[in-house]
C-alpha cells in the first residue's frame, strides 16, 4: 500500500483551514495545519511535506516571503507549492510564479477545483523527483525498477552503501558543506563503478544517505574494495583542518557501512522485501 501524501495547509482563517483539513483527511491525505508564516517554514523542514497550500496574506510573514525562504532551503526548496489567496491582480500572480509557484488559486474557489489542482501538482512532482537532487543519481521509480529486475534473475549482486552521521555533521557544519559530502562521495562510488565497466552496472539511491550498486557477483569484491577504500581515505577531509587536528565526536564522525546481498542470501518474495533488507544495512 502507498503511503498518504501529505499537505500542509497555511491558513490563517481558522474556518478555512479546519474546512480544507478536514476535506483533504475524507480524501484520504494526511493534512498538517499551522496559521502563521514562521510555523511553515518550521513545521516544512521538520517534515517535509508533498505540497503546501499557503495563503499570502498571514499574521507575521506573508505567504511570498514563506514561499522565498522555502525554495532556498535544499530540503524545501522541489515542494509544491499552491498559493490560496484574494489577491486577483496580474502582478500578484507573476511575483508568485517567479518564486517558484506550482499553482494559484484565488478565493473564493472550487473545493472541486483546489482538489484536482492538487492531485495534478503532486502527480508532476511524482513523475518529476527520479534523481537525487545532489549526487544527480535515480532514487525512487527509476531505483525500484533496476530492483524488480533483481527478482527475475540469479546472476546479480547489490552493494548496499551507507553513509553514517550526516545529519550530525550537517548540525555542526551547515547544509553546503554536507552536500559537499554526499555529492563527493557519490561522485568516488560512480567513478569506482564506471572503472570497471559493464552496461549492467548501476548505482541509485534508496535513501538520502544510502547508495545501492548494482553488478555482477565476479564485480562484486574488486568493486566493494574500491568503493571503500577510496572514500575511507578522504572522509577526514571533509572536516575543517582546526577540527582533524582534535579528535572528532564518534557521532559527528562520518563513517562508511557496507554490505553485500546476492541471491543466495534469499529468496526475496518482492521488491519490498529485497528493498527493506538492504535498507536493514544501515
Amino acid at each position: 500500500m502507498e503511503d498518504k501524501p501529505t499537505l500542509l495547509i497555511v491558513e490563517d482563517d481558522l474556518d478555512v483551514a479546519e474546512m480544507l483539513e478536514a476535506y483533504f483527511r475524507v480524501q484520504g491525505y494526511n493534512v498538517l495545519t499551522v496559521n502563521w508564516g514562521e510555523d511553515a517554514i518550521e513545521r516544512s523542514v521538520e517534515h517535509t511535506p508533498d505540497l503546501i497550500i499557503l495563503d499570502i496574506r498571514l499574521p507575521d510573514i506573508d505567504g511570498f516571503e514563506v514561499a522565498r525562504r522555502l525554495r532556498k532551503n535544499r530540503r524545501t526548496e522541489l515542494i509544491p507549492i499552491i498559493f490560496l489567496t484574494e489577491k486577483r491582480t496580474r502582478s500578484d500572480r507573476l511575483h508568485g510564479l517567479e518564486l517558484g509557484a506550482d499553482d494559484y488559486i484565488t478565493k473564493p474557489f472550487d473545493i472541486q477545483e483546489l482538489r484536482l489542482r492538487v492531485r495534478n501538482s503532486l502527480e508532476r512532482a511524482r513523475h518529476a523527483a527520479v534523481h537525487n537532487p545532489v549526487t544527480g543519481f535515480p532514487e525512487g521509480e527509476l531505483v525500484d525498477e533496476h530492483l524488480s529486475g533483481c527478482l527475475e534473475q540469479d546472476d546479480w549482486a547489490l552493494l548496499s552503501i551507507s553513509l553514517r552521521n550526516l545529519d550530525a555533521f550537517r548540525d555542526a557544519y551547515g547544509f553546503v558543506a554536507s552536500d559537499d559530502v554526499l555529492r563527493a562521495v557519490g561522485l568516488m562510488i560512480n567513478n569506482a563503478v564506471q572503472a570497471l565497466g559493464g552496461e549492467e552496472n548501476f548505482v541509485g539511491h534508496l535513501a538520502e544517505t544510502h547508495f545501492v550498486v548494482l553488478t555482477t557477483p565476479e564485480h562484486l569484491v574488486t568493486m566493494g574494495e574500491r568503493i571503500r577504500n577510496r572514500i575511507e581515505q578522504s572522509l577526514d577531509y571533509f572536516y575543517p583542518l582546526k577540527d582533524r587536528a582534535a579528535e572528532i565526536p564518534a557521532e559527528r564522525r562520518l563513517a562508511l557501512k557496507m554490505r553485500a546481498l546476492l541471491p543466495k542470501n534469499g529468496p526475496f518474495a518482492s521488491l519490498d522485501v529485497l528493498k527493506k533488507t538492504l535498507l536493514s544495512f544501515q
